[in-house]
């Protein structure tokens, strides 16, 4: 499946893995802001720095993805400090099977509260702000 790549890069929490799965100009949604984060350097970044060193526990449960579709849908599970998340990747895919968007999306609400808490304190020591709305 086109996702293997990506699940893997999350699983081993390597940045080398993760640069591989994304195309040069991939877009990243984060659940807690509007406008996208752009560029792969920026997300893998973002994603290596924050949730791939905040989240604990993390496990994808289900992942959901047709043969000829440029989509996937990883759903996992996994907890900031106390709290425990439900959520979902989902991924689009370009022609040379490069992950052109990723789209995260959380839930219960304090969970996203404590992830976006952490991540806050994670951009600010990295030096990164938020888009603009």
């Amino acid at each position: 499946m086109r996702s293997d790549a990506f699940i893997d890069a999350v699983h081993s929490l390597s940045k080398e893995k993760l640069e591989a799965a994304l195309d040069p100009d991939v877009k990243f949604f984060s659940p807690v802001s509007f406008r996208s984060y752009d560029g792969r350097d920026l997300v893998v970044l973002i994603l290596t720095e924050g949730p791939m060193k905040l989240f604990e526990d993390f496990e994808y449960v289900h992942v959901i993805e047709g043969p000829d579709e440029p989509t996937a849908a990883l759903i996992f599970r996994t907890r900031v400090g106390d709290r425990w998340m439900d959520g979902l990747d989902l991924l689009t895919f370009g022609d040379d099977g490069l992950i052109t968007e990723l789209k995260v999306m959380l839930r219960p609400k304090s969970a996203v509260d404590a992830m976006a808490a952490a991540m806050g304190k994670r951009f600010e020591e990295l030096g990164l702000t938020q888009p603009s709305a």
